[in-house]
């Protein structure tokens, strides 16, 4: 349920379950706060919606201020997060930050997007207060769309260190029982980790497109070629295969060795209709 008021045109206030993005950068998100996409799931068209009151200031057309406040209900208890985010932009650059508490820890958050020639540029950067602790997550990433003999070429490159990561596969298992993982804060497990990924329209209906998830902390990868076909208006399908590389030997100190590892090759078929 979502009840919404707007009072002007420059105003907007919700109440009730509402999809809330703040991430700047494509895959690897760390400053999003509300339960950011899972790069490598398949079926990411939705955004998943969160219980939340939110108002959104508009004081021009180019700069917007987002006031949120999210009560949760978790195996932690009850949490309230609290959040204000302004963004704006200056020249060719897209520029944010938020701050306030989530779930109970003092954060802050900075992003920002832009472009230099023809690729885009974004970065997105986190700080939290963990006790008497401060961790850091960021992101860095460039991207870029061409035509090569007709045909649309993307290409996008990121790197993400995360300080609530695992540095090695010793420590999965605590990441496993932290709170920040029962959540669902975590996209990606390790303390350093790139994806890569690209598409290639073959023809007007149908396109391949291939992402790679790289743990350079475990050396471990995740391969996920994918074709799809636009069979009108209102459908698609599309297919693909994952592939999992890395350290699958199991031990009693290591539940996990690597993070892909254990993934093996599985498969998936998707078909997608709107209405």
């Amino acid at each position: 349920m979502n009840v919404s008021w707007r009072p002007t045109d420059n105003i907007d206030l919700r109440v009730g379950r509402q999809a809330i993005s703040w991430g700047t950068t494509l895959f690897l998100t760390p400053a999003d706060p509300f339960i950011p996409f899972v790069p490598a799931d398949p079926f990411r068209l939705f955004r998943a919606g969160v219980d939340a009151i939110r108002l959104r200031i508009y004081p021009s057309a180019l700069s917007s201020l987002d006031f949120v406040v999210r009560p949760t209900d978790t195996e932690m208890g009850e949490e309230v997060t609290a959040l204000a985010r302004g963004l704006t932009t200056w020249r060719n650059w897209e520029l944010s930050a938020w701050g306030g508490s989530l779930y109970g820890d003092v954060s802050g958050a900075v992003g920002a997007v832009g472009a230099i020639g023809s690729w885009a540029l974004r970065g997105e950067a986190v700080i939290r207060e963990y006790g008497e602790t401060l961790v850091g997550r960021g992101t860095i990433g460039v991207d870029r769309f061409f035509v090569v003999d007709g045909h649309d070429v993307s290409i996008q490159w990121e790197y993400q260190r995360d300080g609530l990561g695992a540095a090695v596969s010793e420590d999965y298992l605590r990441l496993l029982y932290s709170r920040a993982f029962q959540r669902g804060e975590f996209q990606v497990f390790g303390r350093d980790e790139t994806a890569v990924s690209g598409s290639f329209m073959i023809n007007p209906l149908w396109t391949a497109t291939g992402l790679t998830l790289w743990n350079l902390n475990d050396g471990s990868m995740l391969v996920a070629p994918t074709v799809a076909y636009s069979a009108g208006d209102e459908t698609a399908i599309s297919a693909g295969l994952y592939f999992g590389f890395g350290d699958d030997e199991v031990s009693s100190t290591r539940p996990l060795p690597s993070e892909y590892g254990l993934s093996g090759i599985t498969g998936f078929l998707s078909v997608s209709w709107f209405f």
